[in-house]
Order: C-alpha cells, then sequence, then structure tokens
C-alpha cells in the first residue's frame, strides 16, 4: 500500500492538471444546466468522450475548444 501511495504522489503534475482541468469542464457544464447528453448534442462529440474529459483522461485542446463555445465561456476558464 505504502509503495502504491509514494506513486501517486510522483504522479506528473500534467495529469494532476488534467484532472483539474476535466473538473473545471464539468463544473460549467453543470452550472450551464447541460446534461453530458446535452453538450454532446451542443458540439457533436460522443458522450464517452466528455465523460473521458471531464475525469482528465483526454485534453484535446480542439475538443475543449468545442466545448467551451458550446458553455458560451472562454477555454481558458478551464486551466
Amino acid at each position: 500500500f505504502m509503495s502504491f501511495k509514494k506513486d501517486l504522489t510522483k504522479a506528473s503534475g500534467a495529469s494532476l492538471s488534467r484532472v483539474k482541468i476535466g473538473a473545471a469542464i464539468k463544473l460549467s457544464r453543470e452550472t450551464a444546466g447541460y446534461s453530458v447528453d446535452d453538450l454532446s448534442v451542443t458540439t457533436g462529440l460522443t458522450e464517452i468522450e466528455i465523460s473521458k474529459i471531464e475525469l482528465g483522461a483526454d485534453t484535446d485542446p480542439a475538443k475543449l475548444q468545442r466545448i467551451a463555445a458550446a458553455l458560451q465561456v472562454s477555454p481558458q476558464t478551464f486551466t
């Protein structure tokens, strides 16, 4: 267990910031009153793609731009 915890501590800052970006996107989506399905329809991204982005597994700048436009917020909102 201890070595697992050390591995988490060593996780790169990049992965942590991706999780933060995902959380910011989810918060923006919920604030706008959008479900994942609503955002999917508006952006043309699949619900799976949006879920991966919100979990921090995908931070493709083009996808983030589409989400920002759909939510009518600046992409900088997510960083």
